[in-house]
């Protein structure tokens, strides 16, 4: 069972927290998508022809693309991959781009589950976001979305900016709840490099988010959610029954997955491969046959690392008999060592081989995980 990613490098306009991989010319839209794809060709080898399960649009924007484009690439994936006939084909779609026969003709052609990113129902904020939309088209997207049916729908949104406050939060959710989507895909706002946000703090015309407001909203978040039907499997999504994102919780369970397009990632449980990040010189690479990604080989502390960082931030937790099967007795007696201080601050709970994060383990996901890693200094303490 894998995947497969198809990044769309296009966007109207830079969104201020944003350092994805975009951009606003349009000029070489076509050759980009010829150029997806001949990789996909190129790399039609590299699932060993497992069953692909899930394929995800991502982006940039990839509803800037025609419905022929778009049929173009699914042409090619379908001719090149065993396509499962059920396989959950995600499409993320921005709130300006939702007209009612676009939407009908991607649905014809096998996309059946939406991503949309909402991020804000305020004004001020989404103006502060630099998002093209308005509050008003992130009600109708999702009504327009139902009425081209539909029934898989995902929102993103974003907390932790200077707007919000727990009540103000707590008001975008039900809000959020009331739009009757399946999927809530949740953020803190942080400040990544490279970004219209960290020029403007680094300048002193923003101020750098407000960590302690951001755990508050987190709880709010985490606390409406289980109110109103949904299940954190992630600490950034949400669900209702049965409505589990399959492609990201493949990222999550480490399958595999082929990453096409500009500065896309692939993993084979083996390797990873980065894609170039411009697509200028990706479109020159593949049109040259020339190579146009890097590779990392995994060692065993990179995939023991890499499973403590995705299993933990989720509901399967890690599980210390995989860890022991998978990576052996020294890891699992290094991960156990290394859980005491986090078990007498409750921030972890054990049941039987699974360790999961609790609520309060939650707001610290990323720091118990880093505490966790195995790296070469380690081996001086001899957990074999």
């Amino acid at each position: 069972m894998s995947g497969i990613y198809i990044h769309i490098p296009f966007c109207r306009k830079a969104c201020l927290y944003c350092d994805f991989h975009f951009s606003t010319n349009l000029d070489n839209k076509k050759k980009l998508v010829d150029a997806i794809c001949s990789e996909i060709k190129i790399r039609k080898q590299y699932l060993e022809d497992k069953e692909v399960k899930s394929i995800y649009f991502g982006g940039g924007t990839p509803s800037l693309l025609s419905i022929e484009e778009l049929e173009q690439i699914l042409s090619v994936v379908h001719s090149n991959f065993i396509v499962n006939p059920i396989a959950e084909v995600t499409f993320e779609l921005n709130p300006e781009d939702a007209e009612i026969n676009y939407l009908r003709e991607i649905r014809k052609l096998g996309i059946n589950r939406l991503s949309v990113g909402l991020q804000s129902f305020n004004e001020d904020e989404l103006k502060w976001m630099n998002r093209v939309h308005t509050a008003q088209q992130n009600f109708d997207s999702i009504k327009t979305a139902q009425e081209a049916g539909f029934d898989n729908i995902s929102i993103d949104l974003i907390y932790g900016s200077k707007f919000q406050t727990p009540e103000t939060w707590r008001k975008t959710l039900h809000m959020a709840f009331d739009l009757n989507t399946q999927h809530i895909s949740s953020y803190n706002l942080t400040v990544e490099s490279r970004t219209q946000l960290q020029h403007l703090i680094k300048e002193k015309k923003e101020k750098d988010v407000d960590s302690e407001m951001s755990s508050q909203l987190f709880d709010v978040l985490i606390e409406e959610t289980e109110k109103n039907g949904f299940n954190q499997y992630e600490i950034s999504n949400f669900c209702k029954p049965g409505f589990m994102a399959e492609h990201n919780s493949n990222y999550w369970k480490g399958l595999s997955y082929l990453g096409v397009g500009p500065s896309a990632h692939s993993y084979n449980g083996v390797s990873r491969r980065f894609n170039v990040r411009s697509n200028t010189q990706y479109i020159q690479a593949i049109e040259s046959d020339n190579p146009f990604y890097e590779e990392e080989i995994l060692t065993a502390n990179d995939k023991y690392n890499e499973y403590i960082l995705t299993r933990l931030r989720t509901e399967w937790g890690c599980d210390t008999q995989e860890i022991k099967n998978n990576f052996g007795e020294k890891y699992m007696a290094y991960f156990l060592s290394q859980l005491e201080p986090y078990k007498q601050k409750n921030f972890i709970s054990a049941k039987h081989n699974t360790i999961t994060l609790t609520k309060q383990g939650k707001h610290f996901a990323d720091g118990i995980a880093s505490d966790l890693f195995y790296t070469k200094k380690d081996d001086s303490n001899n957990y074999a």
